[in-house]
């Protein structure tokens, strides 16, 4: 096999990785002023996708330009997650450079798409492909491509242990080469039981004296993952943004959850904003928990609740990710402020974070990868692929780690 790196390669964004000039994994975007996309568009001759975030999604619509309509693989959530994804995308960007599609094309997606099952093998451009449970957000795959002699398995992004949405990656097929995520490979990271019972005490303390708490969280998998969290600590809260879309989705293909009635039980616990008539001002001025997005403060509803709450020390913001330094979330945690719709604004809310990343840690990357010790591993989708690479190969494993637009043979 013959791979192609086009984004994803020594970065964390623009996943998009080419086998043989033909199937195409992922094709993604990193959000951004301006965005970014792959350094090549190809035109392959079927998609496989990995799950439904921006960055290995965002810039599938692109492909159907022209005449081109390669069949789309995927999830049934992937797939219903993509066109919520290219809305937004279109919302923000539409008619602009930054954004490489059109609605026209955003719609032919329905036409070209391809829906499987974990465990199902279909084919796509004459190879066998496979998905198995990453345990990443519902519908999430590792991708196991086999074109009779080489088998390929290529992780996407994967969590090995249990959340409340879902469960823990154990799946580890045989393979022949495995490209490996490295988001969080020098991170070493509590048992999640730990950080949520952390998270669960801090919230109360502030309701409980009278303070408003803003939960910025991630509409894919992490708005849910904190419902959860919240109704299982008897905690009231509202949810707001693109995770009120995204967890009716969810709820539509309970296979893809390790617990439905967990998420039926939390949905029902929420309150969900429809934001008219100022509702979001008179929410925030309530002794509650708001769960919004967008998780860095970038844009979305969070607009609203931050500046509403920032300027009382009894209120608090309670980040449930990372943040990407220079992003509104990191100024506000780090620095006190935080530059909201174009204004800089001091905070004097107190700012707390929370790791409810949904990444394998440094640990639990090596525990997958303990399957593979006799399998050429490829470092991929990570701030320093490099350095884990070198560490990989210290530890006997054969390792590399491509560079961006590089060809690899395997």
């Amino acid at each position: 096999m013959q791979l192609r790196f086009l984004g994803g390669a020594g970065e964390i964004g623009r996943s998009a990785i080419l086998v043989d000039d033909s199937l195409l994994l992922d094709f993604g975007m990193a959000s951004g002023n301006p965005p970014q996309y792959p350094v090549d568009q190809p035109t392959p001759d079927a998609v496989v996708v990995s799950h439904g975030h921006l960055d290995h999604v965002g810039t599938i619509p692109a492909l159907l330009s022209g005449d081109a309509r390669p069949p789309v693989h995927w999830t049934p959530p992937t797939a219903e997650l993509t066109q919520v994804l290219g809305r937004d995308t279109l919302k923000l960007n539409g008619g602009t450079y930054d954004c490489p599609f059109t609605e026209a094309e955003l719609k032919r997606l329905t036409e070209v798409s391809w829906t499987h099952a974990y465990g199902v093998p279909f084919e796509a451009a004459g190879y066998e492909v496979t998905f198995f449970n990453a345990g990443h957000i519902p519908g999430s795959a590792h991708v196991l491509v086999d074109d009779g002699d080489t088998r390929l398995l290529y992780s996407g992004d994967f969590h090995t242990e249990n959340q409340r949405l879902l469960a823990g990656s154990r799946d580890r097929p045989d393979a022949d080469v495995v490209i490996t995520e490295a988001t969080y490979a020098d991170t070493h990271r509590d048992p999640r039981p730990e950080i949520e019972k952390r998270f669960a005490e801090s919230l109360k303390t502030t309701i409980w004296e009278g303070g408003t708490v803003v939960v910025p969280a991630f509409g894919i998998g992490r708005t849910q993952e904190i419902m959860c969290v919240c109704a299982a600590h008897d905690i009231d809260c509202y949810v707001d943004g693109m995770g009120t879309r995204v967890t009716d989705i969810f709820r539509r293909y309970p296979s893809f959850l390790r617990d439905p009635d967990e998420l039926k039980r939390a949905s029902g616990h929420a309150r969900f904003v429809t934001g008219r008539d100022g509702q979001r001002k008179r929410i925030a001025k309530q002794n509650t928990v708001i769960i919004t997005t967008s998780g860095m403060l970038h844009g979305g509803p969070a607009m609203t609740y931050v500046p509403e709450i920032r300027d009382h020390p009894v209120n608090k913001i309670a980040f449930t990710g990372y943040q990407v330094e220079g992003t509104p979330g990191h100024q506000a945690l780090e620095h006190g402020r935080a530059e909201i719709d174009g204004r800089v604004m001091p905070i004097s809310a107190q700012t707390e974070q929370y790791d409810f990343s949904a990444h394998a840690d440094a640990d639990a990357l090596r525990e997958f990868l303990d399957s593979y010790r006799d399998t050429p591993v490829l470092v991929n989708h990570g701030d320093d692929c490099a350095g884990f690479a070198a560490e990989l190969r210290e530890e006997g494993f054969e390792a590399a780690a491509p560079e961006l637009g590089s060809t690899v043979e395997v």
